[in-house]
């Protein structure tokens, strides 16, 4: 599922600022030096599914994990983990896992966007 019409995508922010503002809402992430994906894992104990929200985003000046480095996000996503598969985004998802996904978004959205450079 991708999240569209956040007011994230397209926002450029500072690799140190971004790091921290995921970080404290409670994301992990993966980089390329290029790209980067902020993870939220979301585990529902009553169907033992795992979900994962999703934050991507690449670098348009320096390189990750460069403090300074600038990041573009480009897509939210929710997908569903199948072991050993991987990550599916095309799926029906719980309407409690889709409001958790709008939650995280309203708390990062004000703190990215007060720390956007474009």
């Amino acid at each position: 599922m991708i999240f569209e019409e956040t007011g994230l995508e397209n926002v450029t922010i500072e690799f140190q600022a971004l790091e921290e503002i995921m970080e404290s809402a409670g994301f992990h992430y993966v980089y390329d030096y290029e790209r980067i994906t902020f993870d939220y894992k979301m585990v529902d104990k009553v169907r033992d599914d795992v979900y994962y929200f999703r934050v991507q985003g690449y670098a348009v000046e320096g390189e990750i994990p460069s403090p300074h480095s600038a990041v573009k996000i480009f897509q939210l996503l929710l997908g569903k983990h199948y072991y050993p598969h991987g990550v599916e985004y095309d799926e029906e998802f719980p309407k409690n896992i889709v409001e958790k996904c709008k939650k995280k978004i309203s708390i990062i959205k004000e703190q990215i966007q007060s720390e956007a450079v474009s």
